[in-house]
């Protein structure tokens, strides 16, 4: 529950948004098809960064959104 409450911080969307900036980047850098889909991945957590979301919680029981 306490990586659920960290991710929901704003210290955890920050990490996200940038986590997922740093595959986008290193997906572009790399090229070819893996860096492409490593790029692709990279959007789902940069957007869940944005978006406020853990997508991790439902698995441990916790609610998606911070409330």
């Amino acid at each position: 529950m306490r990586v659920v409450r960290l991710m929901n911080s704003a210290a955890g969307r920050s990490a996200r948004a940038l986590a997922g900036l740093a595959l986008i980047i290193t997906g572009i850098t790399a090229g070819g098809t893996g860096g492409l889909v490593l790029a692709v991945i990279g959007i789902v957590p940069l957007a869940a960064g944005a978006a406020g979301a853990c997508l991790a919680a439902p698995l441990l029981r916790a609610p998606l959104r911070a409330r």
